[in-house]
């Protein structure tokens, strides 16, 4: 596929300007030293800083007309085109530097998507990050105070099935868990109704580099911002003075009224998902990395596939210390 000079340069514009737009906030806060409790976590915890935002890619297989002379040129996992002067994504080169970590993205988003969407958590695991402990996550003020919080966490069953949100579990919030989530089974835990599973869109798109289309990418990082305004609304914490109504899900209309938009939610990420699919597996002929996706759980995997599953959640594991 080839993008005429003006096509993909009205792409790029484009981009940068949605990108500015959506870290425009963020970034007036850090020149001026102030925190966010909301949005602060998509720079903090995925820890990726907004410049790498502004970077449009097309994705694999495409070249771009007239890019030979540009800065482009000189970014690393780019190559020269099939015609002169063209620039594309090196797709063979950055597939077989990351083998291993893009069979274990494209196994957990296969599994993931191939599961019913489960919609009972309620968000209580922020409530669990507070149970029966004195210290807190975010310096805010409780809805209900500490007593308060304990005895919704207890008056409710924890189903939390994301283990990086079940692995901040105040220790006597882990035995009210449902299921005791581990690293290694994590890709037979996750499920297209979780919250975080739809956030960590963003990081798997981040991660997948220069395979993953720009708009994609700021897609997926919209529904992160998005998704992560409903998980604090829905938290024990205060936060009218930062302009955040409460989704009280301690009480029936508020369980409602979550569960309404975490299904909103949850149908947008699971079009992200395939989107993203779709770009992992995009050229991957060439580099035979599509022979490995047989080691990946499938969605309906039992204990017999406990050893693959344990493959990529080695994977994912080191993707998220990268």
């Amino acid at each position: 596929m080839r993008l005429e000079r003006a096509e993909w340069t009205a792409r790029e514009r484009i981009h940068r300007e949605r990108a500015d737009s959506l870290t425009a906030d963020h970034r007036a806060r850090a020149r001026r030293g102030e925190k966010h409790p909301v949005e602060d976590f998509l720079f903090t915890y995925y820890s990726y800083k907004p410049a790498l935002l502004s970077r449009w890619h097309p994705g694999a297989g495409v070249d771009l007309v007239d890019a030979a002379g540009e800065a482009r040129a000189g970014w690393r996992w780019y190559e020269p085109g099939a015609h002169a002067a063209t620039l594309r994504v090196d797709d063979v080169g950055f597939r077989r530097s990351r083998a291993g970590l893009l069979r274990g993205i494209e196994g957990l988003l296969r599994a993931t998507q191939g599961r019913a969407p489960v919609f009972g958590c309620f968000g209580l695991h922020e409530w669990a990050m507070l149970y029966r402990s004195s210290e807190r996550r975010h310096a805010l003020p409780l809805r209900l105070g500490s007593r308060g919080t304990d005895e919704v966490v207890e008056s409710h069953e924890l189903r939390c099935t994301h283990f990086d949100a079940f692995r901040f579990f105040t220790p006597d919030a882990v035995p009210r868990n449902r299921d005791r989530l581990e690293r290694a089974s994590q890709s037979e835990f996750e499920q297209p109704g979780c919250l975080h599973g739809g956030m960590d869109l963003y990081k798997w798109a981040m991660k997948a580099g220069p395979l993953v289309p720009g708009e994609l990418l700021l897609d997926c990082f919209a529904l992160a911002r998005d998704t992560r305004a409903l998980d604090m609304a829905a938290s024990p914490y205060d936060l009218r003075d930062w302009g955040y109504e409460a989704v009280e899900v301690e009480t029936p209309s508020g369980k409602a009224a979550y569960v309404g938009r975490q299904r909103d939610l949850s149908d947008r990420a699971q079009q992200l998902r395939s989107r993203l699919r779709d770009a992992l597996r995009a050229g991957d002929h060439e580099t035979g990395s599509h022979d490995g996706h047989g080691d990946m759980p499938l969605p309906s995997a039992a204990s017999s596939s406990r050893a693959s599953a344990t493959r990529v959640a080695a994977s994912l594991r080191r993707a998220s210390e990268s």
